[in-house]
Parts: C-alpha cells; structure tokens; sequence
C-alpha cells in the first residue's frame, strides 16, 4: 500500500505530489480506564501534535487537523452519524485524498469511513507502517518493513474485503466448492510472511557470527534506546563522527548502525544506534525489528535517550521502558541504563543551567546533542562505567617480543610505560570483557 499519488506509471521520474491529508485526534470519553488507554496521560492537543508530526514524516500536505470528542463509539465507523456527516463535507469541499484516524480502526470501521467519506482512510498502525516503508533504506531494514506490514495486513482481512464470497473451483484433491478468495489470500500472505522470517533469520545469524568475531577482540556495547525523534541519531553522530540520516523527523532512523568510539581514557566501545519507539504500537510490529534490537540485547550498556525538553518526555519514557520490556530488552537481561538528557539547548535558560550545575555520578546526563553540550560528561561517565570492573596490572616484557607488545595495546589500556634495553615495563587496565584473552596471552609475564 502507497498513500502516495504520483506518475510512475507515466514514467516521469519524479518526487511524488503529497496527499491533502486531514488529522482526526479521537478522544474516547468513556471506557478509558476500563480499557487501560496507553496514552490517557497524555493531553489530546499534545496526541494531535505527534499525529501530525508523524503525517509529516511522509510529506502529507496536512490541510486540517483536530480532536475529535467521541462519547460512545460506533463499531461500524468509531464516529457517529452526524460527524461522519460533518466529514465527510471537509473532505469533499477541500477535495482531501487522505483521512488519518489517530486510533486503532477495526477493517470495517475502516472500509466504511472509506465508504462515507469517499476519501482513502488509515489509522495509526497504518501511518506508522507507511513512514516505516518511506525510511527502510538496507535490505534488512526493508525486509523488517515487509513483514510488518504483512502481519498487520494479515490481521485486517476478516471481514473487510469486499470480494469475501468469491470462490474458485477447487483443485483435485481439494474438496467442497473451493478455496474462498479471502482463504487464498491469508495462504499467501502467510507464505510471504514465512519467506520474510527465513531471510531474517539469516540476518540474525550473520548478525550474531559478527558479534562472535568482535569478541575474538572484545569491545563492549552500548546501545542507544529512546523515544522516536529524542535526538539518538543526532548523539550518534556527534559521538562517532558519522554521518547517519538525523533530521527533526518521527522514524528518521529505522536501519541498525554501529561505530568503534575512543572514550577519554582510550578505551573504544562499539556504539549501536536504533529504531525508535512510540505509544500505542502494536508489539508485534516493533517485534518485526528484533533482529535490530538484538544489539540492545547484546549491549554491556544501554543510554536512554530523552528529549527532555518536551512537554510529555515523562510519558515517552514510560512508552520505551514498556515496549523494552514487552520485548525482552529489559528485565532479566538486566542491562545497566544511562538516562540521557537531550535537548537541554530548547530549554528555559535558568533551568538548563539548573540541570547542569546538578547532575551527579549516577543520575541522569544532561546535554545537547545539536550543540555539542555536556557531551564530555557523558562520554566520561561510560568510561567510568567500563572501568568499575576493571584490572589494574603490571607487565614485563621482553624488547624483542614487538608482536606481544602490539597485542598488549589490542587487549589493554596501556597507562604507563617504561623501556629499558632489555624489557618494558607496563602498567595496564584490562576490562571485564578483556581479562580472559589478556590472561591467556600475558599470564606468564604477569608481576605479582
């Protein structure tokens, strides 16, 4: 599915028109606690706002946008009769190509809003899926895609299709009349599916012999998690002097990224970039991008990144820490979390100062990935994190063993040196990680 109108089938090679696009932010009056509404906390303009964000990151042209009070939802449209009506006159008198419904929508809720409205109608999961296909640039990335989309689309064909009844003649050794259109449908979908997971079990195979090569020569992980749009690409880059696509978008990043990065005490660790999160996504489409997240299941250290400068950045981080743990991420894995404070530059002066003048050895990191601000904070304090386990010890070796002594630099941190004619003399701290490999290699020239 494309909500996309262009000329490719002319053959113009050129960027698609935008869909005129409006924004409906239904706001559910009743059964919000019954139903345990995920994003209750937040406000409905704030819901609105991120609704719109997200339709921006396709390049819809939004030509209205608003909350919409829904006191007793219908099951055949979630609206009732009268502002279906009221729509369906917006839609017509601003000749609008797309409605974006920012709340889950059953297939028939869905088919006949489209019904009514004469207009192509998604909801949230759909918006969401289409801005996953727009980012999707690596092969794995468009295969996760694909198979978030067919698992939803597969979810969607009871009922909702208007070719239900058709059936084809059946085949031999089938019996009854046949194979109905919508069972022939779900076969292949659910061949399609099973393709997808294959190939991205290799993925995952190749992904873990490269986690198994890197620990021929140990680096630890740290994986960066947050909120979609916290700014993770944009500390990436700053941090590793890369160039992965960071722009003030939701979903800029949906493909996996890793860099080596040399900490202030010489240390490299492997830094892991990753899709972000968002409130009310099924699981089992961020589940599609596992094989993504297994690197924050691999990593030594996870950075939670916030945008704390937004106005619901409390309820961001519950919606990661939730979504993390629905995926196994957290919990028994256990991996120690960083909270870092970005966007400290959008905030009030006197409070970003505030944030500054009090941050302490194990509480929150403020800074400014854009400006670069309090970067050498939180780059110490992963230092420090990977020294906690550390050994700190001495080693002689011989002059003429140069390949020994160019393997001491792979396995250790070199913190002082002495040479003499005969031998140099190190004093060194080797990680956690490292202390195996470095004590099979340097048992021998161990002092004490």
């Amino acid at each position: 599915m494309s909500i996309k109108k262009g000329a490719a089938d002319q053959g113009i090679d050129r960027r698609p028109q935008a869909y005129r696009a409006m924004i409906l932010e239904p706001v559910l009056t009743h059964r919000r606690e019954e139903e345990g509404d995920l994003r209750s906390n937040r406000s409905p303009e704030a819901r609105l706002e991120e609704a719109v964000g997200l339709s921006a990151a396709i390049n819809l042209e939004i030509v209205h946008a608003g909350v919409v009070k829904v006191n007793a939802p219908k099951p055949a449209t979630l609206f009732g009769d009268g502002k279906v009506s009221e729509l369906a006159g917006m839609v017509a008198a601003e000749d609008l190509d797309l409605v974006v419904v920012d709340h889950p929508l059953t297939p028939i809720q869905q088919r006949n809003l489209e019904r009514r409205l004469k207009s192509k109608v998604i909801d949230r999961t759909g918006l969401i899926l289409e801005i996953f296909g727009d980012r999707a640039r690596t092969k794995e990335g468009k295969l996760q895609v694909d198979l978030a989309h067919l698992t939803w689309q597969k979810s969607r064909l009871v009922r909702s299709w208007t070719h239900l009844e058709r059936q084809r003649g059946g085949v031999g050794f089938m019996g009854g009349p046949g194979e109905t259109q919508i069972e022939a449908d779900r076969r292949q979908i659910q061949e399609r599916i099973i393709a997808l997971q294959k190939h991205l079990e290799q993925v995952r195979r190749t992904r873990e012999l490269h986690r198994k090569k890197r620990k021929k020569i140990p680096q630890p992980v740290v994986a960066l998690v947050g909120y979609t749009n916290a700014g993770k690409s944009t500390l990436f880059n700053r941090l590793t002097e890369a160039d992965v696509f960071a722009k003030d978008l939701l979903f800029a990043t949906l493909d996996p990224t890793l860099r080596r990065i040399k900490l202030p005490h010489g240390r490299e660790v492997i830094l892991s970039d990753t899709v972000g999160f968002i409130s009310d996504l099924p699981t089992h489409l961020v589940a599609a991008f596992r094989a993504t997240l297994e690197e924050v299941l691999e990593a030594d250290l996870i950075l939670h990144v916030r945008d704390i400068s937004h106005p619901d950045t409390d309820a961001q981080a519950e919606d990661v820490k939730k979504t993390l743990h629905d995926l196994g991420v957290t919990g028994s894995h256990g991996a120690p979390v960083i909270e870092v404070w970005n966007k400290i530059d959008a905030l009030d002066p006197a409070y970003r100062e505030k944030l500054l003048d009090n941050q302490g050895a194990d509480g929150p990191v403020a800074l400014s990935a854009l400006s670069g601000e309090g970067l050498d904070q939180l780059s110490a304090r992963i230092d420090t994190f990977m020294a906690q386990h550390d050994d700190i010890l001495s080693v002689r070796l011989p002059v003429i063993e140069g390949a020994l002594l160019a393997r001491l630099y792979q396995l250790a941190e070199v913190l002082e040196r002495t040479d003499s004619e005969t031998e140099i003399t190190a004093e060194v701290r080797v990680s956690d990680k490292q202390r195996g490999p470095f004590r099979e290699v340097f048992g021998s020239y161990l002092e004490g």
